[in-house]
């Protein structure tokens, strides 16, 4: 049951009619939003399914207000979006704590060694690092270029050892989408386990979890939707392997909310949802969910990669070094991170800012300073171009 009632729309529709653009996505009436590599502005149908939600829970029990089937609708809908099973769906909250349950839950044996990539976002990185404290040997993955990630980079680093490499789908800064089937495949043949964090794909791309083990993505980037209401996907083989590491009544058996003498878990990924949910994000996520799938994830990343094709280009062309400027279509992202040496970044990023254009400031580990832009597919071309002239 939506929550909200909005007409189907195309992303030709949204591109070329202003007016359903600015109706379905307010933002772009009060500012030109390049962010969503950082934190997302909500689509209308988001916010409304949200809010006639909230309305509705001034009236009584906020869990028998929400239909029955909402849950599972949702799980079937984000298991479309990852050719996922959806039984293999949890609804956990923020990337950081789906990826600490992972970490959390496996068990390693003295000598085992994880591989991963100390320049990811730190929510992919220090839940890693924190089984040094259990004994497992941390290693860092070396690669020549910020984020370019190679298959065989990846093959080549790992040992008889290596239990299990964690990696993003795509990086945070650079922008270079990895080949993540390539890389689960050759550690599927290495018995060695595949964890993604795709909050900065998932919604942008197609994904396939077909070589991958378990994933994370929370819904506050490309996938449109409220902060901390993720997705966790733990392969419906590895369940019994990953053991939750949070407990409590709602994915431990207890008929009639009476604590049994043994626990039982859930026998799918719910085993993850100890308490109750976030319900309010749950709506959100699920309509844009809706909204994604309604577009369609292959004219999305189509749409990105075509924006991305002029805009390299153009940035080049005004002195500007873009990072991962070559990339190939299969590894290119909707991120373009860009600089120019000397260049006071923290200054420009500001002046966009004032004139209501809203980027990304970020760095690299040796201070470099970098414009990161990150549009989806309802920015246009009018919007991009004024980015431009005033750069």
């Amino acid at each position: 049951m939506p929550f909200s009632d909005f007409p189907a729309v195309t992303l030709a529709e949204i591109l070329t009619n202003e007016e359903l653009r600015r109706h379905e996505f307010p933002v772009a009436s009060e500012k030109i939003f390049l962010a969503h590599a950082g934190v997302c502005p909500l689509p209308r149908r988001v916010a409304e399914a949200i809010r006639a939600y909230a309305s509705q829970c001034t009236l009584g029990d906020q869990e028998t207000l929400l239909p029955a089937y909402h849950q599972q609708h949702s799980r079937e809908l984000a298991a479309r979006l990852l050719q996922a099973r959806p039984d293999e769906i949890a609804f956990v909250g923020p990337t950081s704590l789906a990826l600490s349950f992972i970490s959390g839950g496996l068990k390693f044996e003295p000598g085992d060694n994880v591989l991963v990539y100390r320049e990811d976002y730190p929510s992919n990185v220090y839940p890693w690092m924190s089984l040094a404290a259990r004994g497992v040997k941390v290693r860092f993955l070396q690669v020549r270029e910020l984020g370019r990630i190679q298959p065989s980079e990846v093959m080549d680093q790992v040992d008889e050892h290596t239990r299990l490499v964690a990696l993003a789908s795509c990086h945070f800064v650079a922008g270079y989408r990895l080949d993540l089937g390539a890389i689960g495949e050759a550690l599927r043949k290495r018995n060695i386990l595949f964890c993604v964090d795709a909050i900065q794909t998932l919604g942008a791309f197609p994904i396939s979890v077909e070589q991958v083990d378990f994933l994370a993505a929370d819904a506050h980037k490309w996938l449109l939707g409220p902060c901390a209401a993720g997705i966790l996907f733990v392969r419906k083989a590895l369940q019994e392997m990953l053991q939750p590491t949070a407990y409590g009544w709602n994915n431990v058996r207890c008929p009639n909310y009476v604590a049994q003498e043994t626990m039982t878990f859930r026998p799918d990924a719910r085993r993850y949802e100890a308490g109750t949910h976030n319900l309010l994000g749950l709506v959100g996520l699920n309509a844009a969910l809706e909204l994604l799938l309604e577009i369609g994830l292959d004219p999305i990343a189509a749409e990105l990669l075509r924006k991305r094709a002029w805009l390299v280009p153009a940035l080049r062309d005004k002195g500007y070094a873009v990072l991962q400027a070559d990339a190939p279509s299969k590894n290119a992202s909707g991120i373009i991170a860009f600089f120019r040496p000397g260049a006071d970044l923290a200054a420009l990023h500001e002046k966009l800012e004032s004139a209501s254009i809203i980027t990304s400031l970020r760095a690299d580990r040796s201070g470099q300073r970098y414009i990161r832009i990150s549009p989806h597919f309802y920015n246009t071309d009018a919007e991009l171009d004024r980015l431009l002239k005033l750069l």
